[in-house]
């Protein structure tokens, strides 16, 4: 028998590798002869730099950047086992954990931060950067990074513009020229699964700004500065990015790289499976288990565990698709639909969320021990 783990991070509480640690010592207690193997998964969010440095064998590295305040930190990139892959999460140099209730503020946080982590990527000599978009504070539609990269943003009085998305008001002109000339051989990758435009009703400012700490005020305004902002950016680049589908990611991130580095755009868990191989390791599995922090009527929409699924009905239909997860929520029922074939939740009972994040470790063992013993039953009928 053969076992597949490609379990994502369960948030705030384990890493997608010690996920599937996790499940296989459950999983062993009952069939210590099977075949396992482990690939930890993402789908672009939180943990990608983690579970696909892990998957692949490959290295993290650190980089001084400014956060989304213009603070220095030290943020975290991965060099993939290829050696010519490098993976970033925006978050690590430009997140919302980098701010409170008093500092939010997307009129002036930047992603300066991230151009920083990009350029220090190219530094590293590699040929693809994959660009995880999600838990921005930022809604600067990417303008900090070209900065960073050596892009100038100029004013009427050609004066280069400030950080922040309150600042594009006055951007008149835009010159690439001087942009890292070594980024023009590397190919840029945005891990995402948000389809927004960058700009209107569903776009970055109206969706995901409030969340930055935009008023309703802050959101009509930081709307009209994108549009300036695609404006100028499709007279003088020539690119259109004001309606692209995901241009609207990390605060309008998406458009800039779009517009900047001529990006593609692809769903964050099939980046992860395909850096991972993970359809190679499927194919002959007879057990796959997958799962995060939750699964509910939204997992279908991009995220790791029916990422997976289809993934391994692609190449192996008869294989038991199995997800688990912390909490599961309403409209689950779909998934069945979609290549998961049972979904268990790791939580034994009632308890308070400090306790279910202290014990996840064991509760993951637990449940995967009472799976395989289920399975067991039904194999000797």
């Amino acid at each position: 028998m053969k076992i597949v783990l490609a379990p994502d991070s369960f948030k705030n509480s384990v890493t997608a590798i010690e996920a599937s640690h996790a499940l296989r010592a459950g999983f062993e207690k009952v069939f210590p002869k099977a075949t396992y193997v482990e690939v930890p998964m993402a789908d672009g969010g939180e943990g990608t730099v983690q579970s696909m440095v892990d998957a692949t064998g490959g290295r993290f590295l650190t980089a001084e950047v400014v956060n989304p305040l213009g603070q220095k930190v030290t943020a975290q990139y991965g060099i993939l086992g290829d050696r010519e892959t490098a993976v970033i999460e925006m978050a690590a140099a430009s997140g919302i954990q980098f701010i409170n209730e008093q500092t939010r503020n997307p009129l002036v946080t930047t992603t300066y931060g991230t151009g920083q982590l990009i350029e220090a990527a190219v530094n590293q000599g590699v040929k693809t950067i994959i660009i995880g978009l999600g838990g921005s504070a930022t809604n600067d539609g990417g303008a900090g990074m070209a900065q960073a990269l050596g892009v100038q943003l100029l004013n009427a009085n050609q004066q280069s513009l400030g950080f922040g998305g309150g600042a594009l008001a006055d951007l008149a002109s835009i010159d690439a020229t001087r942009m890292l000339p070594a980024l023009a051989d590397v190919k840029i990758v945005i891990a995402s699964d948000v389809t927004n435009p960058l700009i209107g009703e569903k776009g970055a400012s109206a969706v995901f700004g409030p969340q930055k700490g935009a008023t309703p005020e802050m959101v009509a305004q930081l709307d009209q500065n994108l549009a300036h902002y695609a404006a100028i950016i499709e007279r003088d680049l020539g690119v259109s990015v004001a309606q692209t589908p995901g241009a609207g990611a990390a605060g309008g991130l998406g458009a800039g790289l779009l517009a900047f580095t001529k990006a593609q755009l692809q769903p964050g868990v099939e980046i992860v499976i395909e850096k991972t191989q993970l359809k190679t390791a499927v194919a002959d599995a007879n057990i796959v288990v997958t799962g995060e922090g939750g699964i509910d009527f939204q997992t279908q929409y991009g995220k790791t565990p029916i990422g997976v699924a289809q993934a391994v009905k692609a190449v192996n239909p008869q294989a038991t698709v199995i997800a688990i997860a912390g909490n599961i929520g309403e409209g689950t029922d779909v998934l069945y639909d979609l290549g998961i074939d049972s979904i268990f939740c790791s939580t034994p009972g009632v308890m308070s969320l400090e306790k279910a994040l202290a014990n996840i470790k064991a509760n993951l063992t637990q449940t995967s021990m009472n799976i395989a013993r289920l399975i067991q039953k039904t194999k000797t009928h």
